[in-house]
Order: structure tokens, then sequence, then C-alpha cells
């Protein structure tokens, strides 16, 4: 995985994977609603406990919502209580990407779809969840389509 130390490099798509989403702002526009147009093309953040997702425990796959590809599984969501969904590990090395993100005052990680560069949310270290990867992706419930096994 691309640790926070080393972000501001771009993972490569895994093989296989749909080559990387180039539109337009108009056409991000008219393809995603005002509210998934805002967080997944101008990083802004959903509000806590508000989201689709945040407290959802069925099984499948969550894509991304702006292209289709493939970002999380419900088998490393775990309840981090914080508001959003949260992830201990994308579903693959390079289905995102890492950014710096000193916006606000603090200093955090983005995270992104690494086919379409959207926002996504960020991710976080060391914050004692009892998960194998001891990381928190917490990720807008906006920016995900979840996937059941039944709708594939």
């Amino acid at each position: 995985m691309n640790t926070p130390d080393n972000t501001s490099k771009t993972t490569s798509a895994p093989e296989g994977a749909a080559v990387p989403v180039e539109k337009s702002d108009s056409q991000w526009r008219e393809e995603l609603t005002p509210e998934e147009y805002r967080v997944l093309r101008q990083a802004g953040t959903e509000r806590p406990y508000t989201g689709e997702y945040w407290d959802t425990h069925t099984e499948g796959v969550y894509q991304c919502r702006a292209c289709g590809s493939q970002l999380f599984t419900s088998r490393e969501k775990f309840d981090s209580h914080c508001g959003w969904p949260s992830f201990w590990a994308p579903l693959a090395e390079g289905t995102v990407r890492y950014i710096h993100d000193r916006t606000m005052g603090m200093e955090r990680v983005e995270v992104r779809c690494a086919n379409c560069d959207s926002h996504l949310g960020h991710v976080f270290e060391g914050e004692g969840y009892g998960t194998p990867t001891d990381q928190r992706f917490c990720i807008n419930s906006v920016s995900l389509r979840l996937v059941t096994p039944e709708e594939n």
C-alpha cells in the first residue's frame, strides 16, 4: 500500500482495470447530482450520520459512484462510530490513490479513486481500532454505490 509518507505518488491501477476516466467539468456536472458533484469533484464532505452507508452491514462491493470502479468490500468495513462508512483497507492495491491534504488547518491524507480521480474521503492511522491495518478509511457514502451479490 502507498503509505501516508509516500502519498504524493499516484498508484497504478490494478492489472485488468479500466482505462482512467477523463471527463470535462460539464460532463461531470451532467452525470452527477449536485451533492455527488460537490463531494466527488470538489472534495466536499457529507454531514456525519446522514449518508446512506454509514451504518450499513449489507454484504457486497462498494464501487465509485462516479465511474463504477470497485474500491472496497463489506469484509473490510467496520463500525468506527464516526458517522461515515469506515474500512480498514481498500479492495486491492492501486484502486485508490493518496494525496496530502493540508486544508482546513489540518494534516490529513485524502483518498481518491485511482480510475477517475474523484474524492472519496480520508485515511487515518494509529487511532487504536482493532483492525488488521490500524487504518480507518473514512469515506463519504455519496462517493460510493453498494453492489450486493444478488445484483452481480
